[in-house]
């Protein structure tokens, strides 16, 4: 049963297989995707840190949205999302379907290079039936969050269900909160890439653009030609990260600048970069569903991702970031 002081999140995306290593060399089974990688990193900041048995009820519940088979990896996919308090009532299964999967090379500056195997997975084909529960269920989500994969990964007549749930969503006054995350090998050209995340950032009331994506998929001369342009993009309240750089804020407040910078945190030894982002909007979003100001939320978003890329793996062990969900003072 739901508590009814407890907000709703719904996270649309695809989660799939993760192989972590080189290539003909001993590999790291893990599981992971954007979008769930902020699912796990958001329910896990909801968790409360209180040694005593009097604990309050959670300031929110995360539902990941996505399509699963019914092979055991995907229960076993289910059983691990469960125990780190994800919320699965928005799984489609899908007889016959399996998740997708990627293996991950990191290379000795921390980047990494993906090699996919998705084109059957079973998140494709979520909207390949009459309704979904995340449709169904429309009237609970007090936020929602997608990126650009999550609209990637679907054919055209799932994207416009996607856009009639945001338009719904924001008209009634709950964020919506498009991640501009932009593989170019998942479109069929960049003209489509880039109409359909126009729409997506029109519909959105929150934006978080990684500028290096934007620069990307505009084809703009140089990273700071990508943060102007992203400075004019729709949503009213809008986050430009700039890799190492302050992360630039916008959210209209009475007094407030129109732009503020929040500060990243120095890592002296970056292992790998992967989920910087998807950790940094887990952290964000999980200050904003407790009424923080957006300048505020966006350097604990910072201190997470921080912490996130200097371990391997998408999903960090939860102790190893346990410090940061104290009660901030």
């Amino acid at each position: 049963m739901r508590v009814a002081s407890t907000k709703q999140v719904a996270v649309l995306g695809e989660c799939m297989l993760e192989l972590v290593g080189p290539a003909f060399g001993a590999l790291q089974q893990g599981f992971g995707g954007d979008t769930l990688n902020t699912a796990v990193y958001l329910a896990r900041c909801a968790a409360d840190p209180g040694q005593n048995e009097a604990k309050t009820a959670a300031p929110y519940t995360v539902h990941y949205a996505t399509g699963l088979g019914d092979d055991r990896l995907s229960w076993g996919l289910m059983e691990r999302w469960a125990a780190e308090g994800l919320a699965l009532d928005l799984v489609r299964q899908i007889p016959g379907r399996m998740p997708g999967l990627y293996m991950i090379e990191v290379d000795a500056r921390g980047e990494r290079s993906f090699n996919y195997w998705r084109d059957t997975s079973a998140a494709k084909a979520y909207f390949e039936s009459e309704r979904t529960p995340l449709e169904d269920q429309a009237a609970d989500w007090d936020l929602f969050y997608l990126s650009g994969i999550s609209l990637a990964i679907l054919p055209a007549a799932g994207r416009e269900r996607v856009f009639a749930l945001m338009e719904t969503l924001r008209a009634r006054g709950a964020m919506v909160v498009f991640d501009n995350n932009y593989r170019p090998r998942l479109w069929a050209s960049r003209a489509e890439a880039q109409a359909v995340f126009r729409r997506a950032l029109d519909l959105a009331s929150v934006g978080l653009i990684t500028a290096d994506d934007h620069q990307a998929l505009f084809e703009l001369p140089s990273l700071a030609e990508a943060v102007a342009a992203a400075q004019d993009l729709a949503p009213r309240e809008l986050l430009i990260k700039r890799g190492a750089e302050a992360t630039l804020v916008r959210a209209p407040a009475a007094g407030a600048p129109d732009w503020q910078a929040a500060a990243t945190e120095r890592v002296e030894r970056v292992v790998d970069t992967t989920a910087a982002g998807d950790s940094f909007a887990g952290g964000y979003l999980s200050q904003r569903l407790r009424g923080r100001p957006a300048l505020e939320s966006a350097r604990f978003g910072n201190r997470l991702a921080a912490r996130v890329i200097q371990h391997r793996g998408a999903l960090i062990e939860t102790a190893l970031m346990a410090d940061l969900l104290q009660p901030q003072s």
